[in-house]
């Protein structure tokens, strides 16, 4: 397809927004950096990494050979993984206390059972760690239990008693911390902090949250004045609706300029509706039904029922409620896992759910039409890569939000 136009973008800014994870940003650019040069060696192409030359956000420098053209591309991380680590400084009592309000919030407004309407997987995934960390308590509970009928099988005056019951009380606290500190296997924090973070405020953004989105609209506010060919902003999981708002803003200010750059919004794995369903995610809800009709960008939004913790093929404007009739954006399709891994390695990736999440920014066996890196440092805009894409027939449009308003 390439050889068939003239080479559009010769040097490109893309801004990486990721979804909620407390990792150094580090972790993308080593995983950028793999996993071009596998899809490299697989589709014929050549790609390379250097240090960032200017200060400022954390990123790389990309320079490939695609197509027999030559493409500069400087990759950026907005990173909020410092307001994510701060989220996440919770004692176990009050990761507790966090999950009875969350199944408060999503249980008590019926936003559980609407979106299983959608898809079952990122459910499924929202109700993991609330089993788990209850499973934790009980086990907990039982050792507790058992220790104190050990320690008072002979009897003994009630002071005996007391002393007993207070070291049983210690131990069931030592069992949950021992699980706390082991969550790296079981993720059952990290999820719940995950899934509490969104519904702690209903839907809408903490003011920490608003004010980083501030500072990523003015820095690709003043990318959108360079003379680079293409901006192309990518947001990961929960990163997908920060950059719908990041956008919806900059375009409200008039700060896409009409001619500048293209404009470019690449959503992956989104889980935009475990937010816009909630009560009051009126921000998310105008900003995805302001964004669905601009022209001044092109919206992709690529999932694939393979990844369990996303929507997959759930267009989240129209499942939303908010779907305007005059509306453009996103243009959905999938990643194709199924096909566009060989067996063996779907194989090996099918049960993990936490990797397959990630997928979108790896390399794949057999790529159909969508490649992460031809995407990010190839020849061609997000807009002529995907012109005659038409969406996928299975994508999901219903509207089964109940709460559709855009102002409070």
């Amino acid at each position: 397809m390439a050889a068939e136009i003239d080479q559009s973008v010769k040097r490109r800014r893309v801004f990486y927004i990721p979804g909620y994870d407390p990792i150094h940003p580090r972790r993308y650019r080593e995983l950028y950096r793999k996993e071009s040069g596998d899809q490299a060696r697989i589709s014929g192409y050549q790609i390379g990494l250097k240090p960032k030359p200017t200060k400022g956000n954390y990123g790389w420098v990309v320079d490939a050979e695609i197509d027999d053209a030559h493409v500069n591309t400087q990759v950026e991380v907005l990173v909020w993984s410092d307001i994510v680590r701060v989220s996440m400084h919770n004692s176990i009592f009050a990761t507790y206390a966090q999950l009875i309000h969350t199944a408060w919030v999503y249980i008590g407004s019926g936003a559980l059972w609407r979106l299983m309407k959608l898809r079952k997987g990122p459910v499924i995934a929202a109700l993991y760690p609330v089993g788990m960390l209850l499973l934790q308590l009980v086990i907990a509970i039982l050792i507790g239990v058992l220790a104190y009928a050990a320690l008072t099988y002979f009897g003994g005056p009630f002071w005996v008693k007391g002393i007993a019951a207070a070291l049983c009380v210690v131990l069931g606290g030592a069992v949950l911390n021992w699980f706390k500190k082991r969550d790296g296997r079981f993720y059952a924090y990290y999820l719940m902090h995950d899934f509490a973070y969104g519904a702690a405020l209903r839907g809408a953004n903490p003011p920490a949250l608003e004010a980083r989105m501030t500072q990523f609209g003015a820095v690709i506010a003043e990318a959108l004045k360079s003379d680079v060919d293409e901006v192309l902003i990518v947001g990961h999981s929960s990163g997908a609706h920060l950059g719908v708002s990041i956008l919806a803003d900059l375009m409200r200010a008039g700060l896409v300029p009409d001619k500048g750059p293209e404009l470019g919004f690449l959503t992956l794995g989104q889980v935009v509706p475990m937010v816009s369903f909630l009560r009051d995610a009126h921000r998310l809800r105008a900003d995805l039904r302001y964004l669905s009709q601009r022209d001044e960008l092109t919206w992709v939004d690529v999932t694939a029922p393979g990844d369990g913790c996303a929507f997959a093929l759930c267009d989240p404007v129209a499942v939303s409620g908010v779907a305007p009739a005059g509306q453009k954006w996103p243009l959905v399709f999938s990643a194709a896992f199924t096909q566009s891994l060989s067996p063996a390695r779907w194989k090996a990736l099918r049960w993990r759910f936490f990797r397959l999440h990630f997928q979108y920014l790896c390399a794949f066996d057999a790529p159909k039409d969508y490649d992460y890196f031809q995407i990010t440092a190839g020849p061609l805009t997000l807009a002529e890569r995907y012109a005659d894409r038409p969406a996928s027939k299975s994508r999901l449009v219903k509207p089964v939000n109940k709460f559709t308003s855009t102002a409070p």
